[in-house]
């Protein structure tokens, strides 16, 4: 199952730039378009994660990714509440047929 163009489109949206066939993969193995949003955000904060936040180059430059990090984590939970609101895990209700008059 590929990705329709509104699919893709929203996913650019959410993650930039990426490869169709990489993302229909992902689509394909995970099936929901939100879920392969989450996989490459929290892929993208892993990498931030795994160097050092804050480089100085004293009297240059100062680099500091925490709120990139920051950033993507809401954008993760964001996502993590849409999927969770179009699919509640909720039981289901019995159906009972009323009495004929």
């Amino acid at each position: 199952m590929s990705l329709t163009d509104a699919e893709y489109a929203y996913l650019r949206s959410q993650i930039g730039e990426v490869e169709r066939s990489d993302l229909n993969a992902r689509h394909q193995r995970l099936g929901s378009v939100n879920a392969v949003a989450i996989e490459i955000l929290r892929e993208r904060k892993a990498a931030l994660v795994s160097d050092p936040l804050t480089i100085t180059v004293q009297g240059v430059a100062t680099v500091n990714n925490a709120e990139n990090v920051k950033a993507l984590e809401r954008q993760i939970t964001d996502l993590e509440v849409t999927t969770e609101a179009r699919h509640p895990c909720v039981a289901p209700t019995p159906l009972r047929r009323r009495s004929a008059r």
